[in-house]
């Protein structure tokens, strides 16, 4: 089974080299893609040993996995991982969250840091994960417990079927939905978060939840 990872990362010379050469460890092949950063984050990427892929322009990450995702069924992946570029995710869980695609028993693994007793969530992003969550429920009818957790495999036939329309984080209720759309399998298991100050400057706030909202209802209406 080929195992590729998918990074989306912009601006993310911090961390990027160090992420990739850990999660080379635990994959076939890791595919970044440089969603029009300004910084060395594509050099040190590709110095590390990952598959560049770039948009000159900052489309955001739905459209940067989308990107990804294609290039990866391109390439053969019976499985997909998606990760995220600022250090937060353990590589050492792909293991675990790959598992269950081994052995056939969904079709999507949905990372969850509140199954995990060792993610210590900074209250304030506990309460803006958490509203997020209620709102993906409400929105799909799923009953899952961290909507915008960047860490997920998917088979090759669920990433087949899932198109990501939503370039911003939208992109992660989307997903859901599609899940539900598609009569997917899926399954949440813990993953553990390392939250830094780094990290936390990347994350959501309110205001995006709401913005997530708008780009759902829009997207709806438009199709």
């Amino acid at each position: 089974m080929k195992i590729t990872a998918v990074i989306p990362a912009y601006n993310e010379s911090q961390t990027i080299r160090q992420v990739v050469e850990a999660v080379s460890q635990k994959v076939n092949s890791v595919v970044v893609v440089d969603d029009g950063s300004s910084d060395q984050t594509a050099g040190l990427a590709k110095e590390a040993g990952a598959t560049i892929l770039k948009h000159f322009l900052n489309r955001g990450q739905g459209a940067a996995l989308q990107t990804g995702i294609i290039f990866a069924l391109e390439q053969g992946a019976d499985i997909i991982v998606t990760f995220d570029a600022d250090g937060q995710h353990r590589p050492e869980d792909i293991d675990h969250i790959v598992q269950p695609l081994l052995l056939a028993e969904t079709d999507v693994v949905l990372g969850s840091r509140f199954l995990s007793p060792k993610s210590q969530i900074p209250n304030p992003k506990k309460l803006v994960l958490k509203f997020a969550t209620l709102l993906t429920k409400f929105y799909t009818g799923l009953p899952v417990t961290d909507t915008h957790n960047g860490f997920r495999a998917f088979s090759r036939q669920a990433a087949q079927l899932i198109k990501i329309k939503q370039d911003g984080m939208a992109h992660a209720s989307e997903i859901i939905e599609q899940i539900k759309k598609h009569q997917l399998r899926f399954k949440e298991v813990s993953v553990t978060l390392k939250y830094t100050d780094y990290s936390q400057q990347k994350g959501q706030r309110i205001s995006n939840s709401f913005r997530i909202i708008w780009d759902l209802i829009f997207g709806r209406i438009s199709r």
